[in-house]
């Protein structure tokens, strides 16, 4: 199991102001509405999500990451949990054609608006319960998405990347260091459940027998 930094890149690129965040809107209210993951998440107002999530390149740098680490080569399949509307996945194949790719998310409202290259290979369903068969995939990536479970779902998800993944695992989820970044990630967030230190996340790989490698992001 080994810590990478391949997401943090783009996380480090954003400018946040985070009392704004928790002062200009309701922040439950916010997180109500980003729960639900449809127009509203993906492509409405600023303050309840993304503020409209369209496809800009952003991710081509993380694709050549996972490529140049896991040595990804055409034929070779990967699967995305948590694909939102697939630009990773396409960025994937721009950069390593003839690949397999597979895409599974929560947001009906993401896979309808997916990139339409990729749109065929996704579909909707849960993290908790993937609808492959074991170890179906040379790479199972799950990136800022295992966050948002509860701990009981958190678990049966780890246990599901481990089970469809042939060798390869790659994790991204939200962390904090110390008490300066846990307000931070409070202020931010809108739909996290699971706010787990680098220990904590630790333990819960142990628990569950996850062997990939991961990669915490952190609110600073």
């Amino acid at each position: 199991m080994t810590h990478l930094d391949f997401v943090s890149l783009l996380h480090k690129k954003t400018n946040r102001d985070y009392i704004k965040r928790v002062a200009e809107f309701p922040k439950s209210k916010a997180a109500q509405i980003a729960k639900k993951f449809d127009y509203d998440y993906w492509d409405g107002d600023r303050r309840v999500g993304y503020g409209g999530y369209h496809y800009d390149g952003r991710w081509r740098i993380v694709a050549e990451k996972l490529v140049e680490h896991y040595n990804i080569k055409p034929g070779n399949s990967i699967l995305d949990i948590g694909c939102g509307k697939g630009f990773l996945l396409y960025d994937l194949l721009e950069v390593v054609p003839g690949i397999k790719i597979a895409g599974i998310d929560i947001s009906h409202y993401a896979i309808k608006h997916a990139k339409d290259e990729v749109k065929p290979f996704l579909q909707v369903g849960n993290a908790i319960s993937l609808p492959f068969s074991d170890k179906s995939f040379d790479l199972v990536i799950s990136i800022t998405t295992l966050h948002n479970l509860y701990c009981y779902e958190l678990e049966l998800a780890l246990k599901e990347m481990q089970r469809v993944a042939k060798t390869n695992k790659y994790l991204c989820v939200e962390s904090y260091r110390d008490e300066n970044e846990k307000a931070n990630l409070l202020y931010w967030q809108l739909t996290c459940e699971s706010f787990n230190t680098p220990r904590e996340w630790a333990w819960w790989f142990e628990k569950t027998d996850y062997t990939g490698d991961h990669e915490f992001i952190y609110f600073e």
